[in-house]
Order: structure tokens, then C-alpha cells, then sequence
């Protein structure tokens, strides 16, 4: 395997080499994909089928309606809608990227088994700590603020930020928005300001983008209402949660993507450093649980730890197989074992 961060000559012309011919490619983003997945993995679709390459973006499932609009996103190939023919282009794939993940079990069980005994040619691109070691080619860095800001790295790096279109800055543009939250997030960078400059000198419509992806129904709104009326504060430990149940769910006619968000009112609380939402999720069986933070204090390590999740330090995702009340209790009986990181980034 070669680590390429930063990316060495021999790994650029190697890239460089590998893409000079027609391939057969394969891009897959992670499950429940969001916009910098879907944004990186549209982007670099259309700068491998600009240069003659047969490609295709195998998403493990589907995407929130709100990012079905982005350039594309209508020849994306669901697995879990269509197993047999995802299946057999990643069998038949040369290469395969894979965006905005750092383990495979990101792309879910079946998937994963098809990814873990198929032969292409692995390149991972991503953003998130401590990433596996499954790919030929790695192209990390954890301090950057998304997987858009890395494909533009790794377009500069092979030469050819000249070639981004209009519809590549747009699926960009749209990933690094919506994972820095519209730039407000600490992972926001001059680099990634630069970067959103020169997307917009493509011709993007940035207020357009912007509502697209944050427009509300009124059922949606309704939605948040319940979760911020079902809001905890535990002020000892300076940490806030919501719970949603599948009933509550349902009663506002719940749609994917609904909730996308509405952990961060928690984290906006004063002197709150630690924020969670528990969402129960009755097709799956388990409850889906997004974690947020402030300053050092990582919420990657705590997903890690004790909910079968990770993330990066700020912002992480985790699960249990437990009831939505089993999973509260535990998470408040844990909270006593990171009182003083808590308290270290009050």
C-alpha cells in the first residue's frame, strides 16, 4: 500500500498512469450518504466520464431527497435497490474509489462482503481519523474540513483543477458547505475558503445550492419542534441530548434527512460541550445516534468506545441494538467517566 499524504511524485504519476486509458471505475461513497459524499463522489464521476473512463457511482443506499438534485445524482446505482446490477459493476471494475469512508463496514454488511472479495485497483480518498488499510492508494488527512476539499486537493495534485465545470464545482461546493455548516465549523480553513473562491469563479449558484439543501417542509419544521420540546440539558456535565421515537417519527410523516441538524441546536446551547441525538430507527432495529462537540473534546473516541461508531473529533455517528430508553440511561451513566475532558473545554 501507499499512504499519499501528502501525495509523492511516484504516487501522482502512478495515479496519473493508471487514468491515462479507458476504465472500467467504480465510486462508492458511505452508507447514508450526506452531501460531502455524495459531492465528492458526483464530482470526481464527472471528471473520470469527462476523460473517456466508463464510470459508475455505487451508493449503498439512498440519499436524503434534498441532495437527489446535485448533477448526476439521478445515474446513481443503489445497492440496496439494485444488488444484482451494483454487484456486477463492481466485479467488473478496474478501479474503485472510495469516498468519505476510512472502514468498509461504512457501506454496510452485504456490500462490504462484496467490496472485501472483489480485486480492482483500491484508491481511498477521505477525511476521517485513523482510516484502514484496504486500499493500494491512500489520500487522507483528517484536519481537512471535507472529502470535497480533498478531491479539489487531488485534482490539483494530478493537474487538472483546469477541467472542473460548472457541475463538478457545484457537487464540491455543496459537500464542503454542508460539512463545515456553511463554514462555521473550526475544520473551516483560509485553504477552504480559497477553495470555495474558486468554485464560485466556475459559475455556481451558491444561494441556490444553499437552498436547495437547507429548504424545510412543514412537517419538517413541526419535526424539530417535537425534538428541541424533547430536549435534556444535564448542566454537570455541560451535555444536551434529544430523543426522537419511531411514533414521533412517524407522526410527522418523517422523511430521510429530516433530522439533519437538529443535533446542533443542542450543541448551541450556553456552556453546552457535548450533544447528542438518538433517533430511534424501527426499520433497522437499532437506535441511530449523531454526537457533537465543542473544542478538543472528542467525540470520536466516545463513539468508538462505547456505541459502535466514530467520526472525527467534533462530530461523530454511532448505534445500539438497545431501546431508546436503554440507550439514554447508558449514555448518561457513562458521562461521569469524561467529566473532566468535559469540564477541560467548558
Amino acid at each position: 500500500m501507499l499512504s499519499s499524504q501528502p501525495m509523492n511524485l511516484n504516487t501522482i504519476q502512478q495515479i496519473r498512469e493508471l487514468l491515462a486509458n479507458p476504465k472500467k471505475i467504480a465510486v462508492v461513497p458511505h452508507r447514508n450518504p450526506d452531501g460531502d459524499a455524495y459531492g465528492s463522489a458526483l464530482a470526481l464521476y464527472h471528471y473520470l466520464k469527462k476523460n473517456g473512463h466508463e464510470v459508475h457511482v455505487v451508493s449503498p443506499n439512498e440519499a436524503p431527497e434534498y441532495l437527489k438534485w446535485l448533477p448526476g445524482a439521478d445515474q446513481i446505482v443503489i445497492f440496496e435497490n439494485d444488488t444484482a446490477r451494483a454487484t456486477a459493476l463492481l466485479e467488473d471494475a478496474e478501479v474503485v474509489f472510495t469516498l468519505d469512508f476510512n472502514a468498509l463496514h461504512r457501506v454496510g454488511k452485504n456490500m462490504q462482503e462484496v467490496l472485501e472479495r472483489i480485486t480492482p485497483f483500491y484508491i481511498l480518498i477521505d477525511h476521517h481519523p485513523e482510516p484502514e488499510e484496504f486500499a493500494d492508494i491512500i489520500f487522507h488527512d483528517d484536519k481537512v474540513s471535507s472529502t470535497c476539499q480533498m478531491i479539489y486537493r487531488f485534482f490539483d495534485r494530478i493537474g487538472v483543477l483546469h477541467q472542473i465545470n460548472r457541475s463538478m464545482a457545484t457537487c464540491l461546493y455543496t459537500g464542503i458547505m454542508t460539512d463545515t455548516g456553511s463554514f462555521r465549523f473550526s475544520s473551516t480553513t483560509g485553504e477552504t475558503h480559497r477553495i470555495a473562491a474558486e468554485l464560485l469563479d466556475k459559475g455556481i449558484d451558491h444561494s441556490r445550492i444553499h437552498d436547495r439543501i437547507y429548504e424545510n417542509t412543514y412537517k419538517r419544521i413541526q419535526l424539530l419542534g417535537r425534538a428541541l420540546s424533547n430536549l435534556k440539558l444535564i448542566r454537570k456535565y455541560r451535555t444536551a441530548y434529544i430523543t426522537l421515537s419511531n411514533d414521533e417519527l412517524r407522526k410527522f410523516d418523517y422523511k430521510k434527512g429530516d433530522t439533519e441538524g437538529f443535533v446542533n441546536y443542542a450543541l448551541s446551547l450556553k456552556d453546552v460541550v457535548l450533544a447528542a441525538i438518538f433517533i430511534e430507527d424501527e426499520q433497522q432495529g437499532i437506535i441511530k445516534i449523531s454526537f457533537r462537540s465543542k473544542g478538543r473534546f472528542s467525540v470520536n473516541e466516545l463513539a468508538r468506545k462505547h456505541f459502535n461508531g466514530g467520526g472525527h473529533i467534533n462530530a461523530a455517528g454511532g448505534r445500539t441494538e438497545l431501546s431508546l430508553k436503554e440507550t439514554v440511561e447508558y449514555f448518561k451513566k457513562i458521562l461521569p467517566e469524561y467529566e473532566e475532558k468535559i469540564i477541560k473545554n467548558a
